[in-house]
């Protein structure tokens, strides 16, 4: 059973792993014992990020490249499959959000957030696909969100992005299942991160918001979502295609957190 997990031989790419829950995923890929190569576009923020992982024994490639950019992605991954070896998992994690009321929001910036938490995802997707297919096999691994599936003020490019790029997996997932390749996504909740630890303290509204509305009655740690990317980078999904794994604490299952 143990094997079904074992990630050793493979070669993994996360994009925006310089950083949050990007990072925290590709650590969990490398610790199963997989290749890892990291995606990035700003140079220090590249050598931060290999030196932490160097701290926990992890050797992470490291390639700047702007995901959006078609030429520049598919260079590089010839690069990469030419440099460290084929890509077996691909994990589609860069993104960014505006939170702008949809009536002020300029359409420049909607196609800004478009362009990379949907588009480049489908790029990427497309560049590692081509090869996934004539090897006969892949695991690709979309980084979605709650706003797959809800509305929140002020995030409709995000949701509408995000919304989107459940479907783009399940689309994938319907087109190349037949060349052995899985496509599924990660949907996460709330987490404690670096960019939310100054609102993460007892009496701020959106804390306190968070921990009563979650089931779990708490934000998630990033290493929650070890279990979730190593799985369905794994053998152990090799029959799980077009599904979205919400890693949430139970927030999508009730419209509100029982009382004690």
């Amino acid at each position: 059973m143990k094997n079904l997990f074992n990630l050793d031989g493979k070669v993994a790419l996360v994009t925006g792993a310089t950083h949050g829950l990007g990072m925290a995923m590709a650590k969990a890929l490398a610790h199963h014992g997989a290749a890892l190569v990291i995606n990035g576009h700003t140079p220090s923020k590249m050598d931060v990020a290999i030196a932490e992982y160097k701290k926990e024994g992890i050797t992470a490639h490291g390639y700047l490249f702007d995901v959006t950019d078609a030429k520049k992605v598919e260079e590089n991954i010839q690069k990469i499959e030419a440099e460290v070896g084929p890509i077996d998992i691909l994990v589609n994690n860069a993104g960014m959000i505006m939170r702008v009321p949809a009536l002020e929001m300029d359409p420049a910036d909607f196609r800004k957030v478009i362009d990379l938490d949907l588009v480049s995802p489908f790029i990427l997707s497309q560049a590692v696909g081509r090869s996934m297919v004539k090897r006969g096999a892949g695991k690709i691994i979309n980084i979605c969100s709650m706003m797959s599936e809800l509305g929140r003020d002020t995030v409709s490019a995000y949701a509408a992005a995000k919304g989107g790029l459940k479907m783009l997996t399940k689309n994938l997932a319907t087109e190349w299942a037949k060349y052995n390749i899985q496509v599924n996504g990660i949907g996460p909740g709330y987490f404690a991160t670096e960019q939310t630890a100054p609102i993460r303290v007892d009496g701020h509204p959106f804390n306190d918001w968070i921990v009563g509305r979650t089931p779990a009655g708490k934000w998630g740690d990033p290493d929650d979502l070890a279990g979730a990317i190593v799985f369905l980078s794994s053998k152990a999904s090799d029959f799980v295609n077009g599904q979205i794994l919400y890693v949430d604490g139970g927030i999508l299952a009730t419209i509100g957190k029982p009382k004690e």
